[in-house]
């Protein structure tokens, strides 16, 4: 703490060297909404086919991305190649109907995906569930430092898992249950799946609730009828559940109906502390055929080298990918990914630039990552931080954005995962240098920190920091901006209305943000200060091993 103390005195000191500070200056002048508007045209137009990994879209968009990175004076990041080659399986789960049947022979049928989404994570042509018992856990979480255990004197082998999303806290609004309504790692769907598969469980449903999730239930039905990724294995994934998916919540509701259960008195049960699962004596069964693709899907990353400490680096992450071309909305069917995340390749592109215009080059190395797969659960930014170019332990922080809205100008700067590191700090004073103050993200209950590529460093113990305006307009106040936010989550998110709008958007705003970020990489590129976890975050441990 003392030495971060130190670190910010010396940030709030003006530059002893006026040439270094014009230096500065001249390089943040660098970043304009021409050049912003300019790549996010080309990355989000139709040309570039949405952008899904193993397509022609992905072909234009690693070598566009890579061109810039040469046009603005980035190295290749990879032994002499900008791209890093992320071995990926593709699966493609087919599926009509899933029956559920009573103890009584009585059956239930659910629509795939408009009822129930199923996917097989499995490397197998056909999965066959055959009347697998289905087991109530809760919130499927296990969590001894919260002293919380949902699999508790269940068995749940060889058996399907029904489990609530998001955590208690949130249901509860109890400070002293988990984190309240600040959704910790265990209320992703992520970890449902993963704590599942370790408790041996065939599959996993859970049940979509739209605040819990921080979606509508049309993200995961959309996503259950594209293809889904993974990183390969050698074990083609048979450690995974044999088939993971949602009930909607309609669906929810009468299955558990048909047992004699509300679905929101039980999930106020749930919340409470010795809470014990049971099973719903039923069972279900579902054929699901996959077909299958190996392929590779490259991260792309160009690095300029630090002056006099190239052995360590910041490094910008933005992720290039989105789903392509797909199931058509009102006449379209590509989803081009404009704000999602096309605004944040322009952010960091522009950053790049930046850097690049500096006469005196920074001490340590910055390198410019735009992951892969991101919107297939971070795998190529999951990759990267396992084959890194400049390994965690010299990497200072890790700097990354994801879909900002092109509304113009904010007075705030939200942090996604504020009071995490010593990283808010450092965008405290950056962002009083722009007359803008730092806020916590008010919808923490959606569990954003755990779903961009920043997440990857921090699970690797590198502090990383997620900030955009967003919540109060300049010009308009909060009540605008949320709107818009509101709007584009119900509307364009994850769909084919994520289009470029050069008639209506304003990317002043953009502008600003990567301003902000450049000027927080340059403070500690010219330093020897290597940002902290704060007590009791979960990555401090990391960190220090």
């Amino acid at each position: 703490m003392k030495k971060l103390f130190i670190y910010l005195i010396i940030l709030l000191v003006p530059a002893a060297c006026t040439s270094k500070k014009a230096d500065f200056n001249n390089a943040l002048k660098s970043i304009s909404t021409v050049d912003l508007e300019k790549y996010l045209s080309v990355v989000g137009s139709d040309s570039f086919m949405g952008r899904a990994p193993f397509t022609e879209g992905e072909t234009l968009t690693i070598n566009y991305l890579a061109k810039q990175l040469e046009l603005i004076g980035f190295e290749p990041a990879f032994n002499g190649s900008y791209f890093q080659e992320v071995p990926l399986a593709e699966i493609s789960s087919s599926i009509n109907i899933v029956t559920i049947t009573k103890s009584t022979n009585k059956a239930i049928s659910f629509n795939v995906p408009d009822e129930v989404t199923v996917i097989s994570p499995q490397l197998k042509e056909v999965v066959e569930i055959d009347n697998s018992e289905i087991i109530f856990a809760g919130f499927g979480i296990v969590a001894p430092e919260y002293g919380w255990d949902d699999y508790a004197g269940l068995d749940v082998k060889g058996k399907t898992v029904v489990v609530f999303v998001n955590d208690p806290g949130l249901y509860t609004s109890d400070t002293l249950l988990f984190k309240g309504r600040e959704m910790t790692y265990y209320g992703r769907w992520t970890y449902k799946y993963e704590e599942a598969a370790r408790q041996g469980a065939a599959g996993i449903m859970i049940i979509h609730e739209t605040e819990g999730a921080g979606y509508g239930y049309n993200i995961p039905r959309k996503s259950s009828i594209t293809p889904t990724f993974y990183l390969q294995t050698a074990d083609s994934n048979r450690s995974l559940c044999q088939y993971t998916g949602w009930f909607s919540a309609d669906a929810a509701d009468a299955l558990f109906k048909s047992c004699g259960y509300n679905v929101s008195n039980l999930r106020l049960e749930a919340c409470k502390r010795g809470f014990k699962g049971f099973p719903l004596k039923l069972n279900i069964s579902m054929t699901i055929l996959n077909s299958m693709r190996y392929n590779k899907s490259p991260n792309v990353a160009g690095i300029l080298k630090g002056s006099e400490n190239p052995d360590e680096c910041i490094i910008y992450t933005a992720h290039w990918d989105h789903f392509g071309i797909g199931e058509k909305e009102n006449g379209d069917s590509i989803y081009n990914g404009a704000i999602d995340n096309g605004s944040s390749l322009a952010w960091e592109l522009s950053i790049g630039k930046a850097f690049s215009a500096l006469k005196k080059k920074p001490l340590r190395s910055i390198i410019l990552l735009f992951p892969t797969a991101e919107e297939q659960g971070l795998l190529g930014s999951a990759y990267y931080t396992d084959y890194p170019s400049i390994p965690m332990e010299k990497t200072a922080a890790c700097i990354n954005n994801d879909a900002i809205l092109p509304i113009g100008r904010m007075k705030d700067v939200t942090i996604t995962g504020y009071g995490q590191s010593d990283l808010d700090s450092l965008t405290a004073i950056a962002a009083a240098a722009q007359d803008r103050y730092i806020t916590k993200d008010p919808d923490v209950h959606t569990g954003m920190y755990f779903r961009s590529d920043h997440f990857s460093f921090a699970a690797k113990g590198v502090p990383s920091l997620y900030a955009k305006g967003s919540t109060e307009s300049r010009e308009h106040g909060k009540e605008w901006a949320a709107a818009h936010v509101k709007d584009y989550i119900e509307n364009r998110y994850h769909r084919a209305a994520d289009n470029y709008d050069p008639e209506t958007w304003n990317f002043e705003g953009i502008a600003e943000d990567a301003a902000l970020a450049f000027t927080i990489g340059y403070e500690l590129a010219n330093s020897d200060f290597f940002p902290e976890w704060k007590p009791g975050s979960e990555f401090k441990q990391l960190r220090n091993r």
